[in-house]
């Protein structure tokens, strides 16, 4: 990406439907696509992106609700019609009125993530975007079966005497926390 950008859209992403939350603080430039913000969620949430995905965000100029996503020219017939996410950018969604998206990932699983500007900032010289600058606990695993499988997930690893805690552990790996984040950890 061009380092032509002046500001940065400060965003925090937050996974709907699991308490405590999970959340990420996010700085990108203003000249991303929402394509480009995709992939950025995918990193800072620890996804592979394995799944379909879009957006839902109010378009300023008009009003409506658009969808935001990737395009298929082989879907005429039963696709809802998608804004292409490579060319839509986020300067012309995200404004001080019009603040929150919708991102949606993996319509099997359903994770939904509130996308909130927080702020637009100026460029700080030097550094690199995007960056992750703060968040709350470990991102849920892909393909745990949404806020319910993430939940059971959870009593699961609490009682080590359970039938599954053996094998959540080895599909985990020993060293998941469900508690532990740390903004470094998250490489762009």
């Amino acid at each position: 990406m061009k380092d032509t950008f002046k500001k940065i859209y400060q965003l925090k992403l937050s996974i709907k439907g699991i308490s405590p939350k999970i959340w990420r603080r996010i700085q990108v430039p203003e000249n991303y696509t929402f394509l480009d913000l995709h992939k950025a969620i995918q990193t800072a949430m620890n996804w592979e992106d394995y799944h379909l995905h879009e957006f839902e965000m109010q378009n300023p100029k008009t009003g409506e609700l658009e969808k935001i996503g990737e395009t298929d020219d082989g879907c005429e017939t039963f696709c809802e019609p998608l804004v292409p996410e490579n060319k839509a950018k986020l300067s012309k969604y995200f404004t001080p009125e019009n603040k929150v998206a919708l991102y949606t990932y993996d319509f099997e699983d359903n994770w939904e993530i509130k996308v909130r500007l927080e702020e637009i900032l100026p460029k700080k010289k030097g550094a690199k975007y995007p960056v992750c600058t703060a968040g709350k606990r470990a991102a849920a695993p892909e393909d745990i079966g949404g806020t319910g499988g993430y939940e059971e997930m959870l009593d699961i690893l609490e009682d080590p005497k359970h039938e599954e805690y053996e094998h959540t552990v080895a599909w985990l790996g020993t060293n998941f926390d469900p508690e532990y984040f740390k903004p470094r950890d998250v490489a762009f």
